[in-house]
């Protein structure tokens, strides 16, 4: 019996998500720089492969920042609310990072990781280049 709860232990450990991975990105642009910490799935696997990179964001609701990606990134879990320092994904190819709480509609955003730096370098109207990468 014991053998049995075990397996169906590491089972189910199997099917869910770590909250945070080990892999952290560095957000730089003239404002600032910030770090980051990647959630594991396979959007944010897609996304590290790709970097470095150079995104264009502007302003969008005085909530976020938002750039497209140079291809798309994998379709994974989408969730309705964000936090202040999330890093999202709207569209299979639209980076977000997020400088306010809020809700987004159906269908979500797909969640990336979070923020560990302070992400209110963002909380001012225009555009803004940043440069993502991967911290070694």
């Amino acid at each position: 019996m014991l053998n049995l709860l075990l397996r169906a232990f590491v089972i189910t450990l199997g099917l869910i998500e770590p909250a945070m991975a080990q892999e952290r990105i560095l957000i730089s642009s003239d404002w600032g720089k910030v770090t980051a910490e990647l959630v594991d799935n396979n959007a944010t696997r897609s996304l590290v492969q790709m970097l470095p990179l150079s995104i264009e964001m502007r302003d969008h609701l005085r909530q976020e920042k938002t750039g497209n990606l140079p291809s798309h990134l994998p379709a994974v879990e989408r969730q309705l609310d964000f936090s202040t320092g999330t890093l999202g994904l709207w569209s299979s190819n639209h980076f977000v990072i997020y400088y306010r709480d809020g809700r987004v509609p159906q269908p979500g955003i797909i969640l990336l990781g979070r923020v560990t730096g302070d992400v209110s370098m963002f909380d001012r109207p225009g555009p803004v280049t940043v440069r993502v990468e991967r911290m070694r």
